[in-house]
């Protein structure tokens, strides 16, 4: 062997580098297994870091195009440079690549460039991008290989016109005709981005709904709101089929409970019917480890596989989220250290990065009544928030759920301007089992977005102080 582990971690994404930098700090010879040429993932690589580059880029981009006059400001011809917004993206993952590959020398973890393999216990076999193998032993290994974007049938990704996430980033054009298969958080986003350069989109779900798993009202608000930015949604709808001709594609759709088919006209397809675990060739079986159909690894409490090896993020169930995974590598290297960890999955954060952006954490009203827990709300407009109205952005509003017996906070939505950062103050609230009072009690500065929560939870008892 060539060398021997406290840890290997196989896979070098938001779990996988975080597990490493917390397992070096505990003082564990730890070593990383990256297939890319880069460190990160998908989240920084392809996903959560490029995308939002783009949606900041394009929103500033929206925002000259049709507020500034309104705010008295004048500009002359606005023009569109997409290779240049495209250099911004790169050099944004770049900074943050070199940053994780600094981290992981600073917290003295050994990279390895490679696809890892468990060929037993206690030993990953790396397959170099020389065609050379090593192997390493090592006492504990972690898999964190993460996900891949799910694809439909009949329907062949190209990374061109026929794109994921992958491909919907770096467009040479910006599409006349945009279609996207998927009204969930990454296709809405990517949807934003081009829709705000120019593009027509038109979002076909299968459901009745977008956003599925965000509480009801929101997503209807959601729809409303994104209707009037100039999607076209067609929701209820299966696409069964993309043909590529030389001018175009056409989008072959029907009822998703049955009807007359239909075609759509697109220069570009965005496929975001959401992702899939990437656990396919890890050996597995060799330390007698098992996934369901979905390719989820199956875990014992607390993330373990089998005795020596943990798997965490997307591989496992929860949710598919950069920071779930964060929390879970943290977690594992922690517990490997002999120390307690733990993370809860009913606090993880979601939030959709619009304009306005989307964000909740705990229970939806439905999943409170499916449950039959008796609870009030309390809700406030950021049309009434005076910061909202001073900057032009009042779409949206702060709804507050808690148990009506005993106050305790049960989930939070929100959407509106800036509210990616604002659900941190809820998700400390919750951990910490605060009441609505807790938060209605407690003194924000004003004016600013952040006193909509407060009032929120005032609505809660019902003591609202603002319009």
């Amino acid at each position: 062997m060539a060398d021997t582990f406290d840890v290997v971690i196989i896979g070098g994404g938001p779990g996988g580098y975080n597990c490493a930098i917390r397992a070096g700090q505990l003082g564990l010879k730890t070593a990383i297994v990256e297939m890319r040429d880069t460190l990160g993932g998908t989240c920084l690589n392809v996903g959560c870091i490029p995308s939002k580059a783009l949606l900041h880029a394009s929103e500033l981009f929206d925002t000259a195009k049709n507020d500034f006059a309104g705010m008295g400001i004048k500009t002359g011809k606005l023009e569109l440079d997409l290779a240049a917004m495209m250099a911004q993206k790169e050099a944004a993952v770049k900074g943050l690549t070199d940053g994780v590959a600094f981290l992981m020398k600073k917290n003295k973890v050994t990279h390895f460039q490679g696809k890892g393999k468990i060929t037993g216990a206690a030993k990953v076999e790396v397959a170099g991008p020389d065609g050379k193998t090593q192997t390493l032993g090592t006492k504990h290994i972690v898999i964190a290989t993460g996900s891949e974007p799910s694809s439909l049938p009949g329907i062949e990704i190209d990374e061109e016109r026929v794109v994921t996430n992958t491909g919907a980033i770096a467009l040479k054009s910006v599409p006349e005709k945009l279609v996207l298969i998927g009204a969930g958080v990454i296709g809405l986003e990517l949807g934003s981005v081009w829709r705000r350069l120019g593009a027509e989109v038109t979002v076909v779900e299968y459901l009745d709904r977008i956003l599925p798993g965000a509480d009801d009202e929101i997503a209807k608000q959601a729809q409303r709101t994104f209707k009037k930015q100039g999607f076209d949604f067609k929701l209820g709808q299966k696409v069964t089929g993309v043909e590529k001709l030389a001018s175009g594609l056409k989008v072959s759709i029907e009822p998703a409970k049955g009807g007359d088919a239909a075609t759509l006209d697109a220069d570009v397809v965005i496929v975001s019917v959401g992702r899939r675990p990437y656990t396919e060739g890890l050996g597995l079986e060799t330390v007698g480890g098992k996934t369901d159909k979905r390719g989820v690894i199956e875990t014992q409490d607390h993330f373990k596989v089998a005795d020596g090896v943990w798997a965490i993020g997307d591989c496992i169930h929860g949710p598919m989220l950069a920071h779930k995974a964060e929390d879970d590598g943290a977690a594992v290297a922690e517990l490997i250290a002999g120390k307690a960890g733990h993370v809860d999955y009913d606090l993880v954060p979601s939030v959709v990065y619009t304009s306005p952006e989307i964000a909740w954490v705990g229970k939806t009203e439905q999943e409170l009544k499916k449950a039959g827990i008796d609870y009030k709300a309390g809700k406030f407009p950021f049309m009434a928030n005076s910061r909202a109205r001073t900057n032009h952005q009042t779409d949206g509003f702060v709804k507050i759920l808690a148990d009506a017996r005993t106050d305790r906070i049960l989930g939070a939505h929100m959407m509106g301007i800036g509210v990616g950062e604002m659900i941190g103050e809820l998700c400390v609230a919750m951990e910490f089992g605060a009441a609505s009072e807790d938060v209605a009690r407690t003194c924000h500065a004003h004016p600013t977005l952040s006193e909509a929560i407060r009032q929120a939870a005032m609505g809660v008892e019902g003591w609202t102080m603002q319009m």
